[in-house]
């Protein structure tokens, strides 16, 4: 389906042709016409399916012919840089729209602090927060929502990992009872369905391909040992001089300093992100990233989820991320719009139960890629009946050895633990 066949206004369909966006995605098609009808909404799609334009549009469109300085709309998203891009492209789609926005976000210095309080109190049309420093402002009272009409929650899952249910049953408190609320999440948890129920109203529910990777991603891994890893992923980069755009996560900011160290020494571009860094840092190398300036990203999973940066063709996983969701959403960065990319995984012992409960969540066995010669071999792939690890060195595919899933046999082919509320990353 077309936008223009979707029914919005003429100006924003300028502004889309003008981006040569004309095709809904499967997400976009199915929400925006709820939305448009004045419907609370529950949806889940995985990352890279235009959530983002499923819930901005629609919201754009009723404000096309807006007249009023107040605050018309609240997002909320876990993290800054997923604020600020919100932000970014709801600047790129109101383009021939009279709508205002603003991002509202930590990290910054006390300036950031008065252009965000002056921008509140004057009024957008659109304001996108971290619940957190929403919060700040709202206690310097002088937060109005009073006519706010929307309020959309983004990542909703990820928020609820990183503790935030009560600042963001706080922020509906202030909020009027009789608005449009829309909660877009990667994955349905249980503890999804009990905050729709609080805060949504006779809602309509959407849920596409969850935790599935896109087909253009080419999956494969490498059982390795600790002290082989630095060494396989300078091979890596060594071995694909065509690839210009490569992401490698690790899951905490020590590894991250460790990796970008270890490439920094042998001459490569490489910058990392982390919230070890200053926020004018981080926003500076995601820009420098996104230009080509630097070919090589080490990141958190402050990464993982929402960031739009086009055109990757590596994603390495120095390690294997804790939640298998959250795999998805790592190797979700490469083979965005009908691309095509590579994703590969580093497994450790430790790590080979983590990553059989990955392959059981993508009902696939990923290829295990036997290591270079001159690394030497690594650990075999053997699990024990507790789900632990087992087995010596291994000169083969590890992948070979075949397992049920789902009482069907898999040929080779290309769990989250409960956070305390931390930072904002």
């Amino acid at each position: 389906m077309t936008f223009k066949e979707i029914g919005l206004v003429d100006s924003l369909l300028e502004g889309l042709d003008y981006m040569r966006f004309e095709t809904a995605t499967p997400i976009q098609e199915q929400a925006i016409p709820k939305i448009l009808a004045g419907k609370d909404l529950l949806a889940c799609a995985q990352t890279g399916t235009g959530k983002t334009a499923a819930f901005i549009l629609p919201i754009l469109n009723k404000l096309a012919n807006n007249n009023d300085n107040s605050i018309n709309t609240l997002v909320i998203a876990p993290t800054r840089e997923l604020v600020l891009q919100i932000d970014q492209q709801i600047q790129a789609f109101s383009y021939f729209v009279d709508a205002t926005s603003y991002a509202v976000y930590g990290g910054g210095d006390g300036q950031d602090f008065t252009e965000q309080k002056r921008a509140i109190r004057r009024g957008a049309d659109i304001i996108v927060a971290t619940p957190g420093k929403l919060i700040s402002h709202i206690n310097m009272g002088y937060v109005d929502f009073s006519k706010l009409k929307h309020l959309i929650l983004d990542e909703a899952d990820r928020m609820l990992d990183m503790g935030f249910y009560e600042d963001i049953m706080r922020i509906v408190g202030k909020l009027p009872k009789n608005r449009q609320t829309l909660l877009f999440s990667a994955t349905m948890p249980p503890k999804i369905r009990k905050l729709s129920e609080s805060i949504l109203n006779d809602h309509e529910q959407i849920r596409l391909s969850i935790s599935k990777p896109a087909e253009g991603v080419l999956q494969g891994a490498y059982l390795t040992y600790d002290n082989q890893k630095a060494g396989l992923i300078k091979k890596l980069i060594q071995d694909k001089p065509n690839y210009s755009s490569i992401i490698i996560f690790a899951s905490t900011k020590k590894k991250v300093a460790e990796v970008t160290r270890a490439l920094k020494g042998n001459g490569y571009e490489v910058l990392a992100v982390s919230s070890d860094l200053e926020q004018k840092d981080r926003e500076a190398a995601l820009r420098m990233y996104k230009a080509g300036t630097v070919r090589v990203l080490v990141a958190t999973d402050v990464l993982a989820r929402g960031i739009d940066i086009k055109g990757i063709n590596l994603v390495i996983n120095y390690d294997v991320p804790n939640d298998a969701e959250d795999y998805v959403h790592r190797i979700g960065r490469t083979a965005r719009a009908d691309s095509t990319g590579v994703a590969l995984t580093l497994i450790n012992q430790d790590d080979m139960y983590k990553f059989s409960k990955i392959e059981e969540l993508i009902e696939m066995e990923v290829m295990k890629i036997p290591m270079p010669a001159e690394l030497g071999d690594g650990p075999a792939w053997k699990l024990n009946n507790r789900g632990g690890r087992s087995g010596g060195r291994s000169g083969g595919r590890g992948g070979n050895n075949r397992r049920k899933n789902n009482n069907k046999r898999h040929s080779n082919s290309n769990g989250r633990k409960p956070n305390k509320k931390k930072q904002e990353q």
